[in-house]
């Protein structure tokens, strides 16, 4: 047996024998393996857990099949790697699955050696991923909705150009992370890609830092200092909250575009960069524009390519799966068990309006990680604040601890009335023990005749 290592491996196949045969061989090389009997299993073991290796069946009859699979295995965690395993393999499957982003193809029946194989090149580059673990997991966009499917089709059609982008959207939506993305797929992403907060920085510092400076130019300029521009020659510069720039920053800004040239603040060397541009607002450009705060022709230079990213609560169905990332990535984070959030949980989350937008639910979901001494997230955890105690028939002039007992006593009805009352299919879909609901049962004194 080789020396035990991190690498953790799922093999996803509708057939038991290859799954145990699979699994207890790679277990005999000492490496972690478990299993899942459908694609829908194995798309929650990926959403749940660190997954850094799938060995995924093509073909499993009913539910999904395996190029569904892959395609959301890549949107939950794009630095999983999926090798895909088929008995009627062909070139067009094979295409597709490449295309998705699968690492290979075997077909059935497996060659063990040839499986070992591919498992020993991804265990060579595992201490690799894992040092940049951090900043991957921050790399990932998670949403399965239109808009969400929008935004990253449109990234990777724009990374490969050198197009200046313009990302719109609130506070909090995601908007360096299109960014981050971007530059990442992009010709440019061994190059810097450098960050500017454009509101963070008062008016008389702004061009220094964008620009640089010469020594003496100004009182404290004791040292030539290299601009931001200067820093991303070659790559790619993000200036977020463009549309907090004075007007004199606005024209030099313009120039840069333009020419590709500047001088540093009191220096008379004409500076030349080869800089991509991607720019963020949670401001209405066009009405400063007509507001005279913002250049018309500064903006429509920067607006080549537009990215408008909706606030979360109008893409609420992405909430279930932002949940589980984010569960996933707090428990590695702060060492602690594997955590759900149990369905009435997750009802009110996805029913909240989220005015942070995914910056607060990451916050919220952090939170709970920490502070709670369960395994599962439910009803009881949630922030009584992000209660809607208005709908759906909830008792408005109650205290909200009793909307919150109202809420719960009768979502746990309705689910037991459509499984017939029956626990087992209850418990699971309300994601709780059959103990767990036995006790709630009895807490609403909940029957069958009620």
């Amino acid at each position: 047996m080789k020396q035990a290592t991190a690498l953790k491996i799922l093999i996803i196949d509708d057939e038991p024998s290859i799954c145990e045969s699979l699994q207890g061989a790679l277990h005999d090389e000492g490496y972690s393996a478990e299993t899942a009997l459908s694609g829908e299993e194995g798309l929650r073991r990926v959403a749940t857990k660190q997954i850094d290796l799938v060995f995924l069946d093509i073909l499993m009859p009913g539910g999904i099949d395996g190029i569904e699979t892959l395609r959301r295995i890549k949107q939950l965690s794009p630095d999983t790697e999926v090798i895909m395993i088929t008995g009627h393999g062909s070139f067009d499957l094979a295409l597709e699955a490449g295309k998705l982003g699968g690492l290979d193809f075997l077909g059935k029946p497996l060659s063990l050696d040839t499986v070992l194989q591919k498992v020993e090149r991804e265990v060579q580059k595992f201490e690799i991923r894992r040092s940049h673990a951090s900043e991957g997991a921050s790399l990932q966009m998670i949403g399965d909705s239109g808009a969400m499917q929008g935004i990253m089709a449109k990234i990777r059609q724009i990374a490969p150009t050198s197009g200046r982008v313009l990302i719109t959207g609130e506070s909090g939506t995601g908007k360096e992370l299109i960014a981050d993305s971007i530059h990442e797929l992009s010709a440019r992403n061994q190059a810097p890609l450098v960050k500017v907060n454009c509101a963070a920085l008062p008016d008389e510092l702004i061009e220094s830092e964008l620009f640089g400076h010469e020594r003496g130019a100004f009182t404290g300029a004791a040292n030539q200092r290299v601009g931001k521009f200067e820093q991303a020659d070659g790559g790619t510069i993000f200036l977020d909250e463009i549309g907090d720039t004075s007007a004199s920053t606005q024209a030099k800004v313009l120039r840069v575009i333009e020419y590709q040239e500047f001088e540093r603040v009191g220096g008379e060397k004409t500076i030349h960069v080869d800089v991509r541009i991607i720019s963020a607002t949670n401001q209405d450009l066009q009405a400063s524009i007509g507001e005279h705060t913002f250049r018309e022709d500064l903006y429509y230079r920067l607006n080549v390519v537009p990215i408008h990213v909706p606030p979360l609560r109008e893409r609420r169905d992405d909430v279930p799966l932002l949940v589980n990332f984010f569960l996933n990535r707090f428990c590695q984070e702060n060492r602690k068990p594997e955590m759900a959030c149990t369905e009435p949980a997750l009802t009110i989350l996805r029913g909240y309006d989220w005015p942070g937008n995914v910056r607060q639910l990451r916050n919220l979901i952090e939170r709970l990680v920490i502070l709670c001494p369960q395994q599962h997230i439910d009803v009881e955890d949630i922030p009584e604040d992000l209660f809607y105690t208005d709908a759906d028939g909830i008792n408005t002039q109650s205290p909200l601890r009793d909307a919150r007992h109202e809420f719960e006593g009768r979502f746990i009805l309705n689910c037991l009335q459509a499984n017939d009352w029956n626990i087992t299919e209850t418990s699971k879909q309300l994601g709780i023990e059959r103990t767990n609901l036995h006790r709630k049962m009895r807490h609403f004194k909940l029957k069958r005749d009620a």
